[in-house]
């Protein structure tokens, strides 16, 4: 079994570029190498100098996705950014408000709705949201009453007492979704959340997540996922993962960020009828036909 190599986890915060302008960084990944050691002793190099930057939009919903084909080091890369696991080097940076420095990121601090949607199967809705609140801190009235507020937020009140196992793919989806809502966090990260959908249910979680976004501006959302559309009718920014190719055509080892597309800049994001414009048909093309393939 691969075990994890860690040779070199420090972490050195310091002033970032740029702290000052409108759009201020929020969370920085830097230079991330993760590779695992094999138990011939080799290592499998999952990460390479990945690296991006999310900055702050101002008064907007903020949605970017790591977009990437299968074996491009999305999983490995949510763990990390997530503060779950060690990187062999490098380090994740977040910010907490004007003025104060960047740290390295900690368990607890960023959200995560895994695939499948996990919930305490002997809890039901509203226990599900309370419980876990009250481990981290918060007082059971105060989250009570979020519980509450956020379940009707979604439409979900009269599923408050049903238990997990009585709700459909859907609400266990939303249920998911506001157990991190419940927290006191900036970033949430959902991955792979059109992952075996068919193309109705795909929109009714675009639809979803970007009404989650527009409610909960202080919140920024991070997709992980492999549906070029979908990333690009969701998001304001796309980071498009993958690795080089030696002389021959192989892949070679380590992911990174290839690619970083705008698509506020491109005149894409927050456009009710995104997919009808011909910049959105050009860029969807692109990935699938040129970046895809070479990744």
């Amino acid at each position: 079994m691969a075990e994890p190599e860690n040779d070199d986890t420090s972490c050195q915060p310091g002033p970032l570029a740029g702290a000052a302008e409108l759009h201020e960084p929020l969370l920085v990944v830097e230079k991330l190498d993760k590779g695992f050691r094999l138990n011939d002793g080799s290592t499998l190099l999952v990460l390479k100098d990945f690296s991006l930057t999310i900055r702050d939009i101002k008064d907007k919903p903020q949605i970017v996705s790591l977009l990437g084909p299968s074996g491009s080091g999305k999983t490995t890369a949510l763990r990390i950014i997530a503060g779950l696991d060690e990187p062999t080097a490098g380090c994740v940076l977040l910010t907490e408000g004007a003025g104060k420095p960047p740290r390295p990121v900690r368990v607890g601090d960023v959200g995560v709705v895994f695939q499948r949607y996990p919930l305490f199967e002997d809890l039901n809705v509203f226990n599900n949201l309370i419980e876990p609140a009250v481990r981290s801190g918060m007082s059971r009235q105060a989250a009570k009453d979020k519980a509450a507020q956020l379940l009707d937020e979604f439409d979900m009140l009269k599923q408050g007492l049903a238990w997990p196992m009585q709700l459909s793919g859907g609400q266990r989806q939303r249920v998911a979704i506001l157990q991190q809502l419940m927290q006191d966090r900036h970033f949430i990260i959902l991955d792979e959340p059109f992952s075996g959908l068919d193309p109705v249910n795909i929109m009714n979680v675009i639809e979803l997540l970007t009404r989650t976004a527009n409610m909960h501006t202080l919140n920024s959302f991070i997709i992980i996922t492999h549906d070029v559309t979908s990333a690009l009718i969701i998001s304001d920014h796309v980071f498009l993962l993958g690795r080089e190719r030696d002389a021959k055509g192989q892949p070679i080892p380590g992911a990174r960020v290839m690619k970083e597309y705008d698509l506020i800049a491109e005149g894409l994001a927050y456009h009710p009828e995104v997919e009808d414009l011909p910049r959105f048909s050009e860029i969807r093309k692109e990935i699938k036909l040129v970046e895809f393939p070479k990744l």
